[in-house]
């Protein structure tokens, strides 16, 4: 009885070695290497056996009817083609490498050929290159060559990442040197006040700023414009000016200071002037024209001598 018993198991196991396997039509491969059960289902342990590199992370690899036959008679896998269209398709998932990442660390590289920090990098043709999906990525990069003059620079970019070979490139682009510049955040126009909301710093190419751009707010805010000036147009130190305490036409308070008096008359202003400016003010009890100083709003001051 137990010799039935041990030849009916010894049958039952040869049935099952000789089963024959399932072709997996479509497979995606996560690891760098392919397997045999990338190929065919039901093969058990077997199925680990490894056969060869895996396609790149985003690539795909075409298996055809003759290369899995050959295949699965060195492995002594019970499959025969079916007719000749048998194929499997492996696909390896991938991620483009953030642009960011590449840089972060281009922008490393360039400050130690005495590239400012704040410089504009721009990189020509550049794509991507594709990592594993899940795996992180290392970037370096070397051989950096930087044109002070022409602002061009080029450099090697080295991608390693676990389940891939090094990916190598060439990276060429220009850092353009960049100064902080107010411009303005709406459109403004003559005789506007500047507040914090109305303008905002920027960083220009060198290049294309003008000579005395403000390039702090406390340089523009509070201050008055004496030309319009268009949405993100650089604010001018020449077009800025206090703003107008007195204006052209308007009823002042005169006051005369005298040594040991001082007299106030109601006056009429001649010209506009901001606080700390002298304009010609006529005192409206005796017509006379005198220069005075503004003190503050509707308020002058005719100085000794004046």
């Amino acid at each position: 009885m137990r010799r039935l018993a041990f030849l009916f198991c010894a049958l039952a196991s040869a049935a099952m070695a000789e089963a024959p396997a399932t072709l997996r039509p479509f497979a995606t491969v996560e690891n760098a290497v392919v397997r045999l059960d990338d190929l065919f289902d039901g093969l058990g342990e077997r199925g680990a056996t490894p056969l060869g590199p895996a396609p790149a992370p985003g690539q795909r690899l075409v298996v055809e009817a003759a290369q899995l036959a050959a295949i699965a008679r060195l492995n002594d896998v019970a499959w025969q083609p079916s007719g000749g269209g048998d194929r499997v398709v492996l696909e390896r998932p991938g991620r483009a490498l953030a642009r960011e990442e590449v840089m972060e660390a281009l922008r490393m590289s360039l400050q130690a050929q005495g590239v400012e920090e704040e410089a504009d990098l721009t990189l020509q043709a550049f794509i991507p290159p594709l990592v594993p999906a899940a795996a992180f990525a290392q970037v370096t990069v070397e051989q950096v060559i930087y044109d002070e003059q022409t602002q061009r620079f080029s450099a090697s970019l080295a991608v390693t990442a676990e389940g891939m070979a090094t990916h190598r490139m060439r990276l060429a682009g220009r850092a353009v040197i960049t100064h902080p510049v107010l411009v303005a955040a709406r459109r403004l126009t003559v005789g506007d006040v500047l507040g914090p909301e109305d303008v905002r710093l920027v960083r220009m190419p060198a290049s294309r700023l003008r000579a005395g751009s403000a390039e702090r707010l406390d340089q523009a805010v509070g201050q008055a414009l004496r030309r319009p000036t268009g949405v993100g147009q650089p604010l001018l130190l020449a077009n800025l000016s206090q703003p107008l305490v007195i204006e052209r036409g308007q009823t002042v308070t005169m006051q005369y200071d005298i040594p040991g008096l001082s007299v106030l008359a109601q006056g009429r202003a001649l010209e506009g002037a901001a606080r700390g400016g002298v304009l010609p003010v006529m005192n409206l009890g005796s017509r006379i024209v005198v220069e005075a100083r503004a003190i503050g709003p509707g308020r002058v001051r005719v100085e000794t001598g004046r």
